[in-house]
């Protein structure tokens, strides 16, 4: 499934207790909160982008944006539109490190110690090297490409 590279969701804004406030009302759970309200619109398009990541990676469909005409606020709320542009955002999530644990007898890790062993380099270019890939496969068109691409070297 493919997507598009921008998005633009309504959001309201809400001030309250001297913090922004803002949820979309399209996407049930897209919510964030900050002190101030530049720092509101930084944060909101963060959640907006990380929320529609989770639903592209997911497959899920993306509903169309609500009108402020069509979605009214309710009481100390103000509409805002709220746009991201998803291709650098999907290439760090894709080249984002992730923690992965790792067991292995004592004798070896005390001998690759020895060595100064980088546990991470070793088992990145092993990993590398088993699947056959020497370079990130990243498009701008997201994972789901990426992963595409090398399947279709196998």
């Amino acid at each position: 499934m493919s997507y598009p590279d921008r998005y633009t969701f309504l959001a309201f804004f809400e001030y309250e207790d001297n913090q922004v406030g803002v949820r979309f009302p399209d996407l049930s759970g897209c919510i964030t909160v900050a002190d101030q309200e530049a720092e509101a619109v930084d944060m909101a398009k963060e959640a907006l982008a990380l929320h529609l990541y989770g639903m592209e990676q997911d497959g899920d469909d993306i509903p169309s944006p609500s009108s402020p005409k069509d979605t009214a606020p309710e009481d100390n709320e103000y509409a805002v539109y709220i746009d991201v542009w998803m291709p650098p955002f999907r290439s760090d999530m894709q080249q984002r490190s992730i923690k992965k644990t790792l067991t292995l007898p004592a004798w070896l890790d005390d001998i690759a110690k020895e060595h100064k062993i980088n546990y991470s380099q070793l088992l990145q270019d092993a990993l590398k090297e088993h699947i056959g890939v020497h370079k990130p496969l990243i498009s701008s068109k997201g994972q789901e490409d990426s992963i595409s691409s090398y399947k279709s070297k196998l």
